[in-house]
């Protein structure tokens, strides 16, 4: 299976933005659809976005607008853009994979991926 490791999160302030990156080895990301869950403490996991291996993409609308989700395939790398940062974003975000045929299918149910990073810590103070 691919193996994932996420980078790019710290410490900001409510209305900064980061970028997360998730990098893939062991397989070719084109082969994934791809997604973005974060987890805060006491709290169970949580949908973020995904991205189909047609570019189809999907958000949580808690973060449809200030979120970006996108993928490198040449550089075997998914992206998470985060604007306007709130700090009911504080979270640890992780990066999943789930291989498939089809083209255009995401999913938002983390029993679905197959493949998990470790985890990068986002913290956001107001």
């Amino acid at each position: 299976q691919v193996q994932l490791v996420e980078s790019g999160g710290g410490l900001v302030q409510a209305g900064d933005s980061l970028r997360l990156s998730c990098a893939a080895s062991g397989r070719t990301i084109s082969l994934y659809p791809m997604g973005w869950f974060r987890q805060a403490p006491g709290k169970e996991r949580e949908f973020v976005a995904a991205i189909s291996r047609a570019i189809l993409t999907s958000y949580a609308v808690s973060v449809k607008g200030r979120f970006t989700i996108s993928r490198d395939n040449a550089k075997n790398t998914v992206y998470l853009q985060m604007n306007t940062l709130r700090p009911e974003d504080t979270a640890v975000y992780y990066c999943a994979a789930k291989s498939t045929r089809i083209l255009y299918y995401t999913t938002q149910d983390p029993s679905e991926y197959d493949s998990w990073g470790q985890g990068t810590q986002v913290t956001v103070s107001s």
